[in-house]
């Protein structure tokens, strides 16, 4: 079965990935194909969004046009900011790709270590001077985890980056997907302490300009070191903006933001999740519907960019992000997308 379909469970952790064929790596262009969304179908999702009581937006954008923009449940305006949990790790996988373009940082083949060494541990593990920039992008340090059950501990301590860098190696660098925000908050560390400004002033400068995008201050470590992977706010119509600039292959506006050839890297499988089937990438879920290539950010509760190139879609949810986990909600997002939008985006209008 497709796998967005089969398996939808919140979590990522798993075994390397299988590989595929170059060809199915790179970034998908859009094809000819069929214009704006059936109607009929359109007003059959509609109505099933309605019925979750957790999800406050749904936009959808083909060819860059907003067809639809839905409020549900009391939800806030469409350009008010709001906690975009986990999806933050997309936002972040693009900000590294800024980093390594303006020599920031060296490549996804640099290791972590020298950047971090003032918080590691006296003897560490001859494994962390292998963890790679790369490794942190794809949940392949090998360190364990820091998301989960092992979350709370992680952000009581009183020095994340040292924390995450301390925890024993459940695998090998490279290897086992081991889904950990401690991970891309390292990430965060490595572009404060290479350019010596903040991870916020480098998304306002990289991202938020270029994008034309807000972007509010979010949570910090007790270094004052910006989360990283969590807690960052955009609002429902800046992700869809953030999804676009995927979908443009890094270029919006006739101006390119992401450096050439990163939104490739980014959606090549590294590894796969045995929880949800999925594979991934730099900070993204790799996918497909109805054989459609579907690229996704994913947050805690429901927050979703889902990019599906091939029919010229960007599809944005929001969802209530203080409440338990809800496999269940999730699940029926994917099915929003998967029974409706694509099948109104192949139908198309008439």
């Amino acid at each position: 079965m497709r796998p967005l379909l089969a398996a939808l469970l919140l979590s990522a952790c798993g075994p390397a990935a299988r590989s595929e064929p170059a060809d199915q790596r790179a970034a998908v262009q859009p094809a000819a194909r069929t214009t704006g969304l059936d109607q009929a179908l359109m007003a059959r999702t509609a109505a099933a969004a309605r019925r979750l009581p957790r999800l406050r937006s749904l936009l959808i954008l083909r060819d860059g046009r907003a067809l639809a923009e839905h409020r549900f449940n009391g939800g806030p305006p469409l350009d008010r900011p709001v906690n975009i949990k986990s999806a933050s790790k997309s936002v972040m996988s693009a900000l590294v790709g800024v980093a390594i373009a303006r020599g920031v940082l060296k490549g996804t083949d640099q290791p972590v270590l020298p950047l971090l060494r003032a918080d590691a541990p006296a003897n560490p593990d001859p494994r962390l001077a292998r963890v790679t920039v790369g490794n942190l992008l794809s949940m392949q340090a090998g360190l364990e985890r820091t998301s989960g059950e092992y979350y709370g501990r992680w952000v009581s301590s009183p020095n994340w980056v040292r924390y995450a860098l301390s925890r024993s190696f459940a695998s090998d660098p490279g290897g086992a997907m081991l889904y950990s925000t401690g991970s891309t908050h390292l990430l965060s560390a490595m572009l404060t302490r290479a350019s010596g400004r903040s991870t916020l002033a480098l998304a306002r400068e990289w991202l938020g300009e270029p994008l034309g995008l807000t972007i509010p201050s979010w949570s910090a470590d007790p270094q004052g070191i910006y989360f990283g992977g969590n807690e960052m706010r955009l609002s429902p119509r800046a992700l869809a903006r953030f999804g676009e600039l995927y979908r443009h292959d890094g270029v919006a506006d006739g101006h390119r933001v992401l450096p050439a050839g990163w939104v490739a890297e980014s959606w090549t499988p590294r590894t796969v999740s045995p929880w949800s089937g999925e594979r991934y990438g730099y900070g993204w879920f790799l996918s497909d519907v109805r054989g459609h290539p579907v690229r996704f950010a994913w947050g805690y509760g429901g927050q979703m960019v889902y990019v599906v190139p091939d029919l010229g879609l960007t599809v944005v949810m929001t969802s209530a992000a203080d409440g338990p986990r809800d496999t269940g909600h999730v699940r029926a997002l994917h099915r929003l997308l998967a029974d409706g939008i694509v099948p109104a985006a192949e139908k198309g209008a008439t």
